[in-house]
């Protein structure tokens, strides 16, 4: 599959090889125009690289289905780019037979495993799992096959060719609902309204990053995270690669529509105040109208004198205006809660358990 990369216009002839200096089995042929409008203005790392050394995080919510013959596979994987690996399982809060198998694996695998001590949500596993990589570089992955690992050797070329960070791209969500599929057009189109960064649409967690892009993650401060707008934040030199995931290969899916739905208020609260610019807008106009009336009400009553008219539009006036206020407290809500979560200061994730059997785990 052709990568396609955030970078200004080349020439049909041009690769990444002639801008970055890298050896020619690294050379790779972007498409210019594929995200151009998300890529930040960041110069490509120092050249060349150090030997690779690798940390996969996965965060698993109730993936005994899965978790065994995936890690394994990631392993093999990640053992053809460098023997220096190490696999970081996150569980996060599994009420099935995650943990057991999680424990078989760090027995025989370069696995380290960390069992957190309840469900905080895989936004926080995969905190939880970048704080504790160890390796040059870091991958994010899910346990569930959807993301391919036949592209990790692209994402490991990009790598060396001197972008920090390598991102999956879902180019087809023909096997998601159509409500699905129009909310996420909405909410990128909320999210990156007005925005200097914006972030990029259909990008998820499945992503290659240098130890610089990990450790300019790990050094931020929010507890409420919502690491889709945090990855695009942080900057650096990075390519987007185009797929289209797999089927899961056994299991359920653990991301509800109301779950979905609470994490894209969060990406909203998080990275956007345009819904309280918005309702602004809004009281405004409606305050505009209110005068507008008003004058309206007063030159009628000096020129034609007062009656008895007009309670139906009196209490369905006064039914708008508290349900347009209601609304905009709810939404000052929102962010004022977001406020409340943060100052609390308490931690993003609890591990219950930490099972290490890297190879660097006394390093």
């Amino acid at each position: 599959m052709r990568c396609m990369t955030w970078m200004q216009p080349l020439h049909a002839e041009q690769t990444i090889d002639t801008m970055t200096e890298t050896p020619a089995p690294y050379r790779v042929t972007p498409n210019a125009d594929y995200h151009a409008d998300y890529a930040p203005a960041a110069p490509p790392a120092q050249l060349p690289r150090a030997p690779l050394r690798l940390s996969c995080v996965v965060p698993a919510h109730n993936e005994e289905a899965n978790l065994e013959d995936f890690v394994r596979a990631l392993a093999q994987a990640a053992g053809r780019l460098t023997p220096e690996f190490e696999i970081i399982i996150v569980n996060d809060g599994s009420r099935d037979a995650t943990h057991a198998v999680a424990l078989r694996l760090a027995q025989d695998l370069p696995v380290r495993y960390l069992a957190l001590s309840r469900n905080f949500g895989k936004e926080a596993a995969l905190t939880a799992g970048l704080a504790h990589a160890r390796g040059s570089a870091v991958l994010l992955i899910d346990a569930d096959f959807q993301h391919p690992l036949e592209l990790l050797p692209e994402m490991h070329a990009l790598w060396l060719a001197g972008y920090d960070m390598v991102y999956g791209v879902i180019v087809d969500r023909g096997f998601e609902s159509g409500t699905k599929r129009v909310g996420t057009g909405l909410f990128y189109r909320l999210i990156n309204t007005g925005k200097q960064v914006k972030v990029p649409p259909n990008a998820g967690d499945f992503r290659w990053m240098d130890r610089r892009v990990a450790d300019a993650l790990n050094a931020l401060p929010e507890r409420n995270c919502f690491m889709k707008g945090l990855y695009a934040w942080v900057g650096f030199k990075a390519a987007a690669l185009p797929f289209v995931p797999h089927d899961r290969a056994g299991g359920q899916t653990s991301f509800s529509m109301r779950r979905l739905g609470s994490l894209a208020l969060l990406g909203l609260t998080s990275f956007t105040t345009l819904p309280l610019r918005v309702w602004s807008i809004v009281g405004s106009l409606v305050a505009l109208l209110a005068l507008v009336y008003g004058a309206w009400i007063t030159l009628d009553t000096i020129l034609h004198g007062t009656d008895l008219q007009g309670w139906p539009t009196l209490a369905a006036g006064i039914m708008l205006f508290s349900g347009v206020q209601l609304m905009s407290i709810g939404i000052l809500g929102e962010y004022i809660g977001r406020i409340y979560e943060e100052v609390k200061r308490r931690p993003t994730y609890l591990v219950a358990r930490d099972e290490d059997n890297s190879p660097w785990r006394d390093s």
